[in-house]
């Protein structure tokens, strides 16, 4: 049997990193994602395509959107599984419970895992998440009843993979990869973790379109073949035609905001997508900073989100002291406050000397 499994789409997520019109090209770019899912499920002639969860954001969908993934998945011509998972989990005012699905969707209500046969002697075991959190790990105290084949698909995290995964993950109906064989089950498909793997008996397709920058792993539609004794091949489909890169920008020696812009376009001018440069190194005291100014540097790119990193200012702060100014009086009395570390010393006088310059650019103190 040939299965497709994804997970993780994120529709209607906020992106709080992107501003409003960047927001919204994203989120259309996750809706091409999920279409781009069902083309890929009708050209591998796939027996069925399951969802392991966050298929949308509870809190921000919209009525489009319910209507979206019901004509998505109404258009398919073969079944369609979802299994909700923390983010969009299933209860009387999901998008789950109001849309009213064709009959080849079947959604997982349940908080326990529940069977349904795909086919003779092969049943696929899914569960829901009923709450956005606290939900216990769905093969706590689970025995496979049945011979034959036995999949599961879930949202939950593998504990071994708590390390390699992106930061500030919860770990949602945990479970191990011990467990699943011990509980009679042949292999998991399981959402929630972003970054893609393959393990011995569970898979982790990833989030198939770009959320955050800094993601990596080869992501997107998993397409499953699941033998006659349960070994299962995976190969991975690209459903994404959004490039993310990161680069950094180095302006040490700049002394104007041209050199700025300058720096910024070359860093990006042989990329494409979306981009975020992040600015670092030491500057003249002269330069005017910016992060507004570069908004469209790169016309060329869907987006430029640029922020300014570990980015300092080069004061000679020994000439300065010097002067008979109101300003040399105040670096010698930051330099004489013997209870102030270096780092605090600098931060001190480098905010003070912008200030007293009348400066209200955009440059951080490091």
């Amino acid at each position: 049997m040939k299965l497709l499994v994804f997970s993780d789409v994120h529709l209607d997520a906020p992106f709080r990193w992107a501003g409003p019109d960047l927001a919204r090209k994203r989120r259309s770019a996750l809706r091409a994602a999920v279409t781009r899912i069902c083309h890929v499920a009708e050209q591998e002639s796939v027996d069925a395509v399951l969802c392991a969860g966050d298929l949308y954001e509870h809190e921000y969908f919209t009525p489009d959107t319910a209507q979206f993934l019901r004509a998505s998945f109404a258009e398919l011509a073969r079944p369609v599984f979802l299994a909700p998972g923390n983010h969009d989990w299933f209860g009387p005012r999901s998008l789950y419970a109001q849309v009213q699905w064709s009959p080849n969707v079947s959604v997982f209500r349940e908080d326990r895992l529940q069977p349904v046969e795909l086919a003779e002697g092969l049943t696929l075991w899914g569960a829901a998440h009923r709450a956005p959190a606290n939900t216990d790990g769905f093969l706590e105290r689970f025995v496979v009843d049945r011979g034959g084949v036995n999949l599961a698909l879930f949202h939950g995290s593998e504990q071994s993979g708590i390390i390699w995964q992106e930061a500030g993950k919860v770990p949602h109906a945990p479970f191990t990869e011990e467990q699943v064989s011990r509980c009679g089950l042949n292999h998991v498909f399981a959402g929630h973790f972003h970054t893609p793997r393959s393990g011995n008996w569970h898979t982790y397709p990833g989030n198939p379109e770009p959320l955050e920058f800094g993601e990596t792993g080869e992501r997107g539609a998993v397409i499953a073949t699941v033998g006659a004794n349960g070994e299962v091949e995976r190969r991975r489909v690209a459903v994404s035609d959004t490039g993310v890169h990161e680069v950094d920008v180095d302006l040490t020696g700049i002394s104007h905001a041209g050199e700025v812009r300058a720096r910024v376009q070359a860093a990006v001018a042989g990329m494409s997508g979306l981009v975020r440069a992040t600015l670092h190194g030491e500057v003249d005291p002269s330069a005017d900073v910016r992060v507004t100014d570069l908004q469209d540097a790169a016309p060329h790119l869907e987006a430029l989100v640029v922020r300014i990193g570990a980015l300092a200012v080069a004061y000679d702060f020994a000439s300065l002291a010097e002067e008979q100014t109101v300003r040399g009086q105040f670096i010698r009395d930051v330099m004489a406050d013997a209870l102030l570390d270096e780092p605090k010393r600098r931060r001190i006088l480098v905010t003070g000397l912008r200030a007293l310059d009348g400066r209200g650019d955009e440059l951080e103190v490091h």
